[in-house]
């Protein structure tokens, strides 16, 4: 079975890489739009998923009466048998096969194996609107590196020797490691044999040689090591989709780096040119959505940019789709390299590369005890996160706290009670944060526990230092546990403190019991409005030496002082604080009363780090951005800055040497993460009235680039509020 894009070429039609690239970005818009008419609305990364063929259609085998299966034995059935079945994409365009069209998680059903029950835990989860992270995916690095030293045939023979040091305990983790191998080796020499069927039936002679030498390549990825830079490409290729195919995959890595000694191998061989490596680099692109770094130092210090970093921003400028690139600042950051970068993020305005801040981030991680070579071999890994390739386990970016929700509840308590002030509303509040802070952190070490038992790590398992020589799942085998626990709606609490303080306490134009009402009623009334615009323009954070900024730096202490203090009572988990919401902002601020900032019941809190929705419209990116650097955690994951341009700031070269200078001064003042969008305002709203004409247009929508034509309505409002915003300054 197969997909195929056969005998739609003449003969005598001459392919240049230049017309290749630009006929896949055509297919590639034409494969995003089929995927929102068929699939609907998709509020995620591209992923380089296309829609399946009718005839593909996948039944997953159960081994629990409610109906969907776990651990190990469920698992390896259920995707050794999806791999036999799975057709081959191939586009006889493309130097790589290795997209696929789906995950088996999502066939299975996300849920957590209910013989394993947390039920004491779910009351908290319930009452603090907290994402626990239990039976959630990993956020990691892979050592995508060390699988391409050793290739499935080596991993093949890792695992078997690893079994045959081991007792019966751990039999049941390398039979199924065993088995899985097995089916990829199986599932590579199957497509090699497809790739060459087709190739006997192409009819142009350049795609005939280049389905040719997939085939070979494909066939020596089998079990074999790749030796060039297109098989290595192709060989990541293939683990993105075993990754992905299994539970969404991982991130990329340091992509200048992984492939430079097969790019250096090829030229001094002769064997490619600086325009094969562009070609061979966008094809990845294509392939793929998947987090890279580009640059940042090595364990000495030193800058890793090299002519391939160069190759790699020019190919992603070639295809001009959604690439998740970010670039390492650091002192010695080569200056040409950041030039190039900036200017890129300006000339496509698709949201990348994002820019992360070294100093803050090393010293931050070295602040959890690692050292300082340790802290640099951190790479920027997804929306707002870090991890040391094969080294960490983590659930980054998926285990949230809704503190605006823990606010409302304590506010609730203190609005019942005699005393009614701002410093019991915040010792109340110190109270139940403490205690959500408690719920997440238990349910963590509960997931760790128990999640072999509900989705073993079997991929993610063949790239990791730990699992294998200890005949352990990733979850309890894995060198580092570092565990992000994020805290979302800060600015949206801090803001609602500083009006307490300011219009109760300081200037009694409001007292405790009016206010209540206000919430209550949803600031009802011409009254009401009158009242919420006056707690509205209260003092507020990112306003600079504010009310606002004193209580986002009080709160950003609280809660790094009490994930951090979690330790003690996990010993062996590193529970590392951070500020990031993603897009849960939409679900999180539904579950939220009016609050004492002005806003609205169920409107949105604030994203990540950033102020509240509809604050800061002047653009003073200096003065926000020193605010974000002030409530930094500071324990070596991000709390990103999210900032809108417009892309008439770097039209001319003196302008773009400017903004370099601004993202050098931002990450500089202690910032750890720029994600920056360049927006052409006219074109965001016309395309919000209808995606569907506007195929092409990818925006940063938290962490992540995603075609505007994906994203729902709620989340197009998103990017859309932040313009508004600006427009009405």
């Amino acid at each position: 079975m197969m997909i195929q894009f056969i005998n739609q070429y003449p003969a005598d039609e001459e392919f240049s890489y230049e017309k290749r690239l630009r006929l896949l970005r055509e297919r590639k818009l034409a494969q995003t739009q089929e995927k929102v008419e068929k699939q609907g609305e998709l509020n995620q990364d591209d992923y380089g998923l296309v829609v399946p063929p009718d005839y593909f259609q996948f039944q997953i085998t159960p081994n629990h009466p409610d109906g969907k299966f776990y651990g190990y034995s469920g698992w390896t059935e259920n995707y050794t048998r999806l791999l036999g079945e799975h057709p081959l994409y191939c586009d006889p365009l493309d130097a790589f096969v290795g997209r696929g069209f789906f995950f088996l998680i999502w066939l299975r059903g996300f849920g957590w194996h209910p013989d394993y029950p947390y039920d004491e835990l779910q009351k908290a989860f319930d009452k603090y609107n907290i994402i626990s992270g239990i039976g959630r995916d990993h956020h990691l690095n892979p050592d995508i590196t060390m699988g391409m030293q050793l290739g499935w045939g080596g991993i093949l023979q890792k695992l078997e020797h690893y079994r045959g040091t081991h007792t019966a305990e751990h039999y049941e983790f390398y039979d199924s490691e065993i088995a899985v191998v097995k089916a990829i080796i199986t599932f590579l020499r199957r497509i090699a044999g497809q790739l060459a069927e087709l190739a006997l039936i192409e009819r142009n002679p350049t795609l005939r040689l280049n389905l040719s030498e997939m085939a070979d390549i494909n066939l020596r990825m089998a079990d074999g090591a790749p030796q060039t830079m297109r098989e290595a490409i192709q060989w990541m290729c293939w683990f993105s989709f075993f990754s992905r195919l299994y539970n969404r995959g991982s991130a990329g890595g340091q992509l200048d780096q992984m492939l430079l000694p097969y790019y250096e191998h090829d030229i001094a061989a002769g064997i490619i040119d600086d325009d094969d490596a562009r070609f061979y680099l966008g094809c990845l692109f294509f392939n793929d959505s998947r987090y890279y770094q580009l640059g940042g130092p090595d364990k000495d210090g030193n800058d890793t940019t090299n002519h391939l970093s160069y190759l790699i921003l020019e190919a992603a400028d070639m295809v001009n789709i959604a690439c998740n690139l970010t670039v390492r600042v650091h002192d010695k950051t080569d200056p040409v390299f950041m030039r190039k970068a900036v200017g890129y993020l300006f000339s496509n305005k698709n949201g990348w590369p994002r820019f992360t801040g070294d100093r803050a981030l090393v010293e931050g991680f070295m602040r959890c005890g690692f050292s300082r070579d340790l802290a640099r071999r951190r790479l920027a890994s997804g929306c707002h996160w870090m991890s040391i390739p094969g080294m960490e386990y983590t659930l980054n970016d998926v285990v949230k706290i809704n503190i605006a929700k823990v606010f409302e509840v304590a506010y609730q308590e203190m609005a019942a009670g005699a005393e009614q002030s701002v410093d019991k509303l915040y010792e109340l509040f110190t109270k139940h944060l403490k205690a959500a802070v408690k719920a997440t952190t238990d349910g963590i070490a509960f997931h760790l526990k128990y999640q072999d038992k509900n989705e073993p790590e079997l991929i993610l398992n063949l790239l990791s230092h730990g699992p294998i020589e200890k005949g352990l799942d990733l979850t309890k085998g894995a060198t580092f546990f570092n565990m992000c626990v994020d805290g979302s709606g800060m600015a949206t609490i801090a803001d609602s403190f500083a009006a307490c303080e300011q219009r109760i306490e300081r200037e009694k134009r409001l007292s405790f019991a009016e206010l209540t009402e206000l919430l209550q009623t949803n600031f009802a009334g011409v009254e009401g409005e009158y009242r919420r615009q006056m707690l509205q323009h209260s003092e507020r954070f990112c306003q600079g030496e504010s009310l606002g900024d004193a209580w986002a730096v009080k709160i950003t202490e609280l809660f790094t002082g009490l994930v951090r203090a979690a330790n003690d009572e996990h010993p062996g988990l590193n529970f590392i604080p951070g500020w990031f919401s993603w897009a849960n902002t939409i679900e999180f601020g539904k579950k939220v009363g009016a609050t004492p900032n002005g806003r609205q019941a169920g409107e949105p809190i604030n994203h990540g780090a950033n102020p509240h929705p509809g604050f800061r419209r002047d653009g003073a990116v200096t003065a926000m951005a020193n605010s974000i650097a002030a409530i930094q955690p500071g324990y070596g994951n991000t709390a990103p800055v999210q900032l809108e341009l417009d892309p008439a700031l770097g039209d001319t070269p003196e302008s773009l040497d400017k903004l370099v200078s601004m993202v050098r001064t931002l990450l500089n003042s202690g910032n750890t993460l720029l994600n920056i969008n360049i927006i052409d305002e006219d074109k965001i709203l016309a395309a919000h009235e209808d995606p569907s004409k506007y195929p092409d247009l990818v925006v940063r929508v938290t962490g992540f680039t995603a075609y505007f034509s994906m994203l729902s309505k709620d989340f197009r409002q998103l990017v859309v509020d932040r313009i508004l915003s600006k427009r009405s300054a």
